[in-house]
């Protein structure tokens, strides 16, 4: 295995964690800043993810397969190279895309055959391909290829789909090892994440659990979650879980989410987030604040002269007023939309490094409702 996880220490069920790999060290808990197709959407560069404190930027490996190729990231070096980024990334496995964006989609014990979305082209990808697509991007952590099935699926559709899932990480783990085997691989130290499924069914994602952390993997992730389901079922659905697998190893809670999504995750041991939140509402103006969400659309901020939050470091709050923000959404210029991403993505990097700080100090339970009672409140910020 190519990454080293320590605990450092707990407080409840809150981890506070550190994950080393071969392109850095990730502080946990982490919210990891999803770059889909190698760019954060909303003219953020990689000197801005600096600037805003992001540890680790999330692709995604479907969308890098069908453009521009993951054989053309490769000759261009790899991601890391590719988008001049040398903090971790994690690519996904593609798997959530093919069964949600993908039609005419077949699926077999040897992968999925489907169309893709750009073009119509006709694609296979099981998990030696998405091995060995990620191994073409040389991120520092990939994604076990697995089915996502719909929360609302029926009981005995997820048992044989979890089954099939278990049997794809054992080949993807086969198929991983052999890559960074290979003389010709950039990053032959590449970490692998098993998934964990199983919609909202109790013992199914309890079983699964325990078979994957036998496995003995670099890190655990739970999938299919805020895909259809209630916060409630979310919620319980990590209560049943996280306990199953290995607290020796990082825990990521894959799509989510909300700031509350992710207090409320943390309280349950979970350590890596990642959800486009942040960028999709800041291109939409909808910036996010410790009082909750403002739509900078609003015609109230018209001559608020006030940044987006009072106190915040991020570059919009710097230079610029809420009322000036809003005169750039309303004239469609894309720096109030740069803008908006910029202040929310520093809005979640920067919660993560409080969520840390609470958890040393071993007031996490206080820091956590403080925060969501903030959230719910609405404040004197609006």
């Amino acid at each position: 295995m190519s990454g080293k996880y320590t605990l450092l220490c707990t407080d409840g069920r809150a981890k506070r964690g550190r994950f080393e790999t071969v392109h850095g060290t990730i502080e946990t808990p982490v919210f990891m800043n999803v770059g889909t197709a190698a760019a954060i959407k909303g003219a953020v560069s990689t000197d801005d993810l600096r600037q805003i404190g992001t540890q680790v930027e999330l692709s995604n490996t479907y969308h890098l397969h069908v453009r521009p190729g993951d054989e053309v990231v490769a000759k261009m070096g790899g991601l890391h190279k590719f988008m001049n980024w040398d903090r971790p990334i994690l690519t996904d496995s593609g798997g959530f895309q093919v069964f949600s964006l993908a039609s005419l989609r077949s699926i077999k014990e040897e992968g999925v055959s489907f169309r893709s979305h750009i073009d119509g082209r006709k694609i296979f990808m099981g998990p030696e391909e998405s091995m060995q697509i990620q191994s073409h991007l040389a991120s520092t952590i990939a994604m076990a290829f697995d089915e996502c099935p719909s929360s609302r699926a029926d009981y005995d559709y997820v048992k044989r789909s979890v089954d099939r899932t278990t049997r794809w990480l054992e080949r993807c783990r086969v198929k991983m090892d052999e890559l960074n085997s290979r003389e010709e691989t950039i990053n032959k130290e590449q970490c692998l994440f098993g998934i964990n499924q199983g919609a909202v069914y109790d013992d199914i994602r309890i079983d699964h659990a325990k078979r994957i952390a036998e496995m003995e993997m670099d890190g655990y992730a739970i999938g299919g979650l805020a895909v259809g389901e209630t916060h409630e079922e979310m919620y319980h659905i990590l209560d049943v879980t996280v306990p199953h697998l290995p607290q020796a190893k990082p825990t990521y809670l894959m799509g989510v989410g909300t700031p509350a999504n992710i207090l409320e995750g943390v309280d349950r041991g979970v350590d890596f987030f990642d959800c486009v939140y942040p960028s999709r509402n800041g291109r939409h103006g909808h910036v996010y604040t410790r009082f909750g969400k403002l739509n900078l659309f609003n015609a109230q901020y018209e001559l608020d002269e006030r940044p987006i939050e009072e106190g915040c470091g991020c570059p919009a709050c710097r230079s610029y007023s809420r009322g000036y923000i809003r005169h750039l959404l309303k004239a469609k210029e894309m720096l109030g939309m740069r803008l908006c991403v910029l202040h929310n993505l520093w809005f979640y990097n920067h919660l993560m490094e409080d969520i840390r700080g609470a958890i040393e100090q071993g007031r996490y339970p206080q820091f956590k409702k403080e925060r969501l009672e903030m959230l719910e409140s609405g404040g004197s910020e609006k």
